[in-house]
């Protein structure tokens, strides 16, 4: 049997915190301590090792492939290529463009070639490198030019998919126009206008945890796939087809997860360790290093985005035009809702009666971009906030005015024609980054009262312990950005979750079981899964079973959803369990007017308190198991002309106040404070609400000032490592207070929001427009260089 992490495992918790409380991570203590178990943990007595051999060229046709080098290396126990595929030789989330291993094209640098399981990790990769392949180098499709020019390489020749038809090339992924008003009529009547073009370099999501998993072949001819992930489900409705199998006998089970961010949505080794363990009958762990890592999953989009922007003297918005250039790479993964979401949130959280956005992903060979935190929104926030800044400044309005003048509420209209049917308390949030204190200046610096001798602290100036300065050419500066994000899947798209809860004595008390296949990817779901569970069915003991893929699906862990849908999952079988347990409490004691009695500290209770029975006495021996799905309201696919449609379910919304200090000798910044301020409808758990803002802001400040894959014209990336691809430290992130806001969404569970993207849109754009008052430059790129700032 194999060895499986703790996460995995049953998790008892015993805490009496409900919803609304900062009931502690069951989790927390081992990952604090390092006792928590990774999916690269795993282990079984008898496992080969799996490696994959990628393709070195970013455009290439194979012509020879040679694996008898290989298969000669003793401890090799197989080595697969295209040819050895069982049956579907393709997969993908949206669209089924991506080999499971090269066969003819090689589409971008890194491509999975062949496979090799060995007996010890390093068999397996010098036997790689024994594998020949002979590639003819093919010309580099790296940009929107030269993805669309006369003659242009078709990197998906023949396509078939839903998007094909709506587009003017081939290479173009998928085109999103939102139409509303007429932008070209009033560009004529605007008193000032505003125009600017920015570009968005690839982020990593840069996950500490690497691509890892563990595929056991079972004694019926399927397999047991232990994996970290964000969506059991889908991966196994990818991983099907391609190994020849029935679903059923395809099943997963969640290991634990080291971050995602987007990363896993896609499938990465999944396939590769299942079709060597079916191939050899014997257990398969691949682990990727972190080199290969940077070429195992998708990134974020870099993009091109060219805005205009029009208001009246009184500085309200006339119109807006933009369009947005996303760079989808090889393969589509999700870039078609990539696009939906960079069209529908591209104006901002501000009224505008007249719009014209395009939003468009291509194919290139650059590397796969796909999910991450964030999701189109982020790119679409950092230009439409820039050119707010560069409008006051035009209007001579100050910037948190002019967004407050312009902000949406609840009742407004999105460009797309939806309503705003729920809080949006943009201005208040405006309001109120605006108005905390600012952190004091010059903290770096004191003077003896006495002497009058200065003293530096380095490590609090820009450059910090690299002693690079001692205060000469610092200056300040403070920016403002508001965002909106989407919650949950849109589109049309059939989002719903799945809970199975049991209800039984146990040793004298009542205690709840919840089963879900929720991916815990660090977000806290496992611990408000028991809150609601205590909340809904009055005990204090809940157990949390391992996710995997027999229970119904949760969807993915991903687009702020999972407290909203696998919660609203817990919850509403909670509130049907609740109701089959006072039904057999009628039936045992007589009692009537049910819908007034609730289940509180184990028992039965009448609204006034009054205890009728306790809980243990009236399941007596029985369980009460149900399992049911949860769906929000439904939404609908934008219009492919107009862009009109109800296309998404929520809205969030974030407001971030930067202040940064900047050596304008050497180019480099300090983020002093980054202030947040945000509704989340009700907090389920106060203390991982602030966790999920720090978290999303520490992010969009790494995007702002230190995140970026850099890849070549050539297609290669040029620092596929976390030497030169760099992330903030705890040195890095600055003091981060945050304002909550709960204003309910009546439409959702508990009337709460998604948390976790909304914080990440916003401290891109408002520590670049910090950086843009200290130093006066117009900075319209991110990552934010040493280079733009000096010379």
């Amino acid at each position: 049997m194999p060895v499986i992490p703790s996460p995995a495992r049953a998790t008892q918790q015993s805490h009496t915190g409900g919803v609304g409380t900062s009931a502690p991570r069951p989790d927390g203590t081992l990952k604090v301590t390092g006792e928590f178990a990774y999916s690269s943990d795993l282990w079984h007595e008898d496992m080969l090792w799996g490696h994959t051999l990628r393709s070195p060229h970013a455009h290439a046709r194979i012509t020879g492939v040679d694996v008898s080098d290989a298969l000669a290396l003793p401890g090799v126990h197989a080595v697969l290529t295209h040819d050895d595929l069982p049956a579907a030789t393709h997969y993908g989330l949206e669209i089924e463009d991506q080999p499971v291993l090269a066969r003819d094209i090689v589409r971008y640098q890194g491509e999975p070639v062949a496979l090799v399981a060995a007996d010890h990790p390093e068999t397996a990769r010098r036997a790689a490198a024994r594998i020949r392949v002979d590639y003819e180098e093919l010309p580099v499709v790296h940009d929107e030019a030269s993805a669309t020019a006369p003659g242009a390489p078709v990197l998906h020749p023949g396509r078939t998919d839903r998007h094909a038809a709506h587009v003017a090339h081939p290479n173009i992924v998928h085109r999103q126009p939102v139409l509303r008003g007429d932008a070209a009529a009033a560009a004529a009547t605007a008193d000032v206008v505003v125009t600017g073009t920015y570009d968005v370099g690839m982020q990593d999501q840069a996950f500490l945890g690497p691509e890892s998993g563990l595929a056991v072949p079972g004694d019926d001819g399927g397999v047991d796939l232990y994996i970290a992930t964000q969506w059991l489900h889908v991966d196994q409705r990818q991983l099907a087809p391609v190994l020849g199998l029935p679903p059923e006998k395809v099943r997963l089970t969640l290991a634990g997860v080291g971050g995602a961010f987007g990363a896993r949505e896609d499938l990465s080794m999944q396939a590769h360790a299942c079709l060597l363990a079916l191939r050899t009958g014997r257990p398969v762990k691949i682990v990727y290093n972190r080199h290969e890592s940077f070429f195992g999953h998708v990134h974020r989009h870099p993009a091109t985005l060219t805005y205009e922007h029009g208001a009246t003297r009184e500085g309200r918005l006339v119109f807006v035009r933009a369009r947005i250039v996303l760079d989808g790479g090889a393969y589509a993964s999700s870039s078609p809702a990539v696009v939906g979401n960079a069209a529908s949130l591209g104006v901002g959280p501000y009224e505008v009666e007249h719009v014209d956005v395009e939003a468009l992903a291509l194919y290139t060979n650059n590397p796969p971009c796909g999910a991450m935190r964030g999701f189109g929104a982020v790119q679409a926030c950092f230009a439409y906030e820039s050119q707010m800044d560069k409008l006051a400044d035009a209007l001579g309005v100050d910037p948190v005015e002019l967004r407050r003048r312009n902000a949406v509420s609840q009742g407004s209209t999105m460009p797309t024609g939806q309503v705003i049917d729920a809080p949006a308390p943009v201005a208040e949030l405006l309001r109120l980054v605006r108005d905390r204190p600012l952190p004091p200046e010059r903290a770096w610096e004191t003077t003896d009262p006495t002497t009058g001798a200065r003293t530096v602290d380095v490590r609090a100036l820009p450059g910090g312990l690299s002693n690079a300065g001692h205060g000469e050419g610092v200056v300040r500066g403070v920016g403002y950005a508001v965002g909106v994000k989407n919650v949950g899947f849109s589109e049309g798209f059939d989002d719903y979750s799945t809970a199975r809860v049991r209800l039984e004595a146990i040793g004298g008390e009542p205690v709840a079981t919840v089963h879900t296949a929720m991916a815990e990817v660090g977000q806290g779901g496992v611990t408000v899964h028991a809150q609601i569970a205590r909340t809904e069915l009055g005990v204090t003991r809940v157990t949390i079973l391992p996710a995997d893929t027999g229970v119904g699906s949760a969807g993915s862990t991903s687009a702020s959803r999972q407290t909203y849908m696998t919660g609203g999952a817990v919850k509403n079988t909670c509130e049907a369990v609740r109701a089959e347990v006072l039904r057999l409490g009628a039936e045992r004691f007589g009692w009537g007017e049910r819908h007034t009695l609730r289940l509180a500290d184990g028992k039965v209770v009448t609204a006034d308190g009054e205890v009728l029975a306790a809980l243990v006495d009236v399941l007596g021996g029985e369980a009460v198991d149900l399992e049911l799905e949860f769906r929000h309201r439904p939404t609908q696919p934008f219009d492919l002309t107009t862009g009109q449609g109800f296309g998404h379910v929520q809205y969030a919304f974030c407001a971030h106040r930067a202040v940064v200090e900047v050596d304008t000798e050497l180019g480099l910044v300090k983020v002093v404070e980054l202030a947040a301020a945000q509704d989340v409808g009700r907090a389920v758990n106060p203390a991982a609400v602030v966790g999920q803002i720090h978290g999303g802001a520490t992010q969009g400040l790494g995007l702002a000032v230190l995140e970026e894959i850099q890849v070549g014209p050539d297609g290669r990336i040029r620092n596929p490592s976390f030497t030169d691809y760099l992330i903030p430290t705890i040195l890095d992130t600055p003091a981060m207070p945050v304002d909550v806001l709960e204003l309910a969404d009546e439409h959702a569970p508990y009337g709460l929001r998604g948390v976790g993207e909304a914080p990440t849109l916003t401290a891109t754009p408002a520590v670049v427009a910090a950086i843009r008052r200290a130093t006066g430059r117009a900075l319209h790129r991110v990552p934010v260089r040493p280079e733009h700032l000096v010379g």
